[in-house]
């Protein structure tokens, strides 16, 4: 890692926030946290961090701690842009992080778990500004990987069209997008039925539809209609497709014409509460902004109403649930229980919530095939044996609220994918078969 790869890091990331108007000081700390999150699991790497980002080296412990949600969800400066709804700066910013993660990753001895915890960092970025992209280990870690283990290594990278770039697109690409139809209300049906398990989830969304489509066609004939409500509640574990579902919904929503945009801004506690007395209602606000016409996602939404900040955001979203009634879906998601306070927390969510959907964990049959999924959509072929190790793998590990579903595969894939470019890193012109091909030995060991 040079100093100049840093700066220059730095500067993109900066230049992509600016935007925003977020302080350079804030994308700083931002980055620094993201760097300390991958090296989390190596105190040696402190000093090497305290010295390319200027911190004191006794700040490392706490920042990588502050750090290390970022291996799994957007930095707080990515999820800022994000609900301000300013895409572009969005993917400038993610694409920075991924060169941030290559660095972070060189900064002490590179070991094969640092790579893996920047591979899953850098995606992680990438996934939140492309959710529906094909992602591999970023090209930024292919340079970490020759530059620290000193050989090539095959890794396999994205193309132009399966992770977005900063670089603007030529007229032609852009009045093509722009073009392109919406997807139907059948087309987004047959994708939610196409995902893995959640059999219950898509009846209900299925119903939910349903009823939105008549209550509308009721409305435009004149008839009498019934107060439906459109928000939603999902519980569930983490990695049980909550949000995958609630992407969907926005565009089903969209499709039948209960929302002109059908967009999807997601956000949790951090970017909607403030430091200070007034400012949350302020922040609030512009979230709903970014998200009217379309679905705002509150993850993990019950951690609102922990303090009087976080009731300050609730009474805020309230009004905006009655303000732009005809114009906005909140969807609000996070685990059974703690729901349930939450949406007790203030008579107004009460009546405006009245649909529950349950997301139930995922069985090993269907993790496996989320696995298998999730291979032939990056053009990867997981053998027997491979399949037969992760079989055991799923069985064996503990599913308490903390087990990540759908996430925990999706790590053990990113995981393989860096180790099997480590397996070929001996081979000069390695095979299309043994491109594609993930084995046993490719899976990361398990916890003990």
């Amino acid at each position: 890692m040079s100093d100049a790869e840093l700066t220059a890091a730095l500067d993109h990331l900066r230049e992509a926030a600016s935007g925003a108007g977020i302080r350079a000081t804030a994308v700083d700390d931002d980055a620094a946290a993201f760097a300390a999150g991958i090296c989390a699991d190596d105190p040696q790497a402190a000093s090497a961090w305290a010295e390319a980002f200027g911190r004191p080296v006794a700040s490392f412990a706490e920042t990588a701690g502050r750090g290390r949600a970022s291996r799994e969800r957007p930095t707080p400066v990515l999820a800022r842009l994000l609900a301000a709804g300013d895409s572009d700066a969005a993917e400038a910013y993610a694409r920075s992080l991924a060169d941030i993660a290559s660095i972070a990753a060189t900064l002490d001895d590179p070991s094969i778990d640092g790579i893996n915890a920047a591979g899953f960092a850098a995606s992680a970025q990438l996934r939140a500004v492309d959710p529906s992209g094909r992602l591999f280990v970023p090209a930024a870690l292919a340079v970490a990987l020759n530059r620290g283990m000193g050989a090539p290594v095959a890794v396999a990278t994205p193309t132009p069209a399966e992770i977005p770039t900063a670089t603007a697109p030529s007229p032609g690409a852009t009045a093509a997008a722009s073009e392109a139809p919406a997807p139907t209300l059948a087309e987004l049906l047959a994708k939610l039925d196409g995902l893995v398990g959640l059999t219950t989830v898509k009846d209900e969304v299925h119903h939910q539809a349903e009823l939105l489509r008549i209550d509308k066609l009721r409305t435009e004939h004149r008839l009498k209609t019934p107060d439906v409500s459109r928000h939603l509640v999902f519980v569930g574990n983490p990695g049980t497709g909550k949000t995958t579902v609630a992407r969907l919904v926005a565009g089903i929503y969209r499709a039948i014409g209960i929302l002109e945009h059908g967009q999807l801004v997601e956000t949790d506690r951090s970017g909607l509460v403030a430091g200070y007395v007034g400012q949350t209602a302020l922040k609030t606000a512009d979230v709903v902004k970014s998200a009217v016409g379309g679905v705002l996602f509150i993850d993990e939404a019950y951690a609102l109403a922990t303090d009087d900040f976080g009731q300050e955001a609730i009474a805020t979203l309230v009004k905006a649930m009655e303000d732009h009634r005809d114009e906005l879906v909140l969807i609000v998601a996070g685990y059974t229980d703690e729901m349930a306070t939450f949406i007790d927390s203030n008579p107004g969510l009460s009546s405006r919530f009245r649909t529950t959907i349950v997301f139930p964990d995922y069985t090993d049959d269907e993790l496996v095939a989320i696995f298998r999924s999730q291979c032939a959509d990056a053009d990867f072929t997981p053998t027997d044996d491979c399949v037969s190790l992760l079989r055991t793998m799923v069985t064996s590990v503990v599913r308490d609220r903390e087990f990540g579903n759908a996430r925990y595969v999706r790590n053990v894939f990113e995981a393989a994918v860096v180790r099997q470019a480590w397996r070929l890193r001996t081979v000069e012109q390695p095979t299309i078969d043994q491109l594609r091909t993930l084995e046993a030995e490719d899976l990361p060991a398990p916890a003990p």
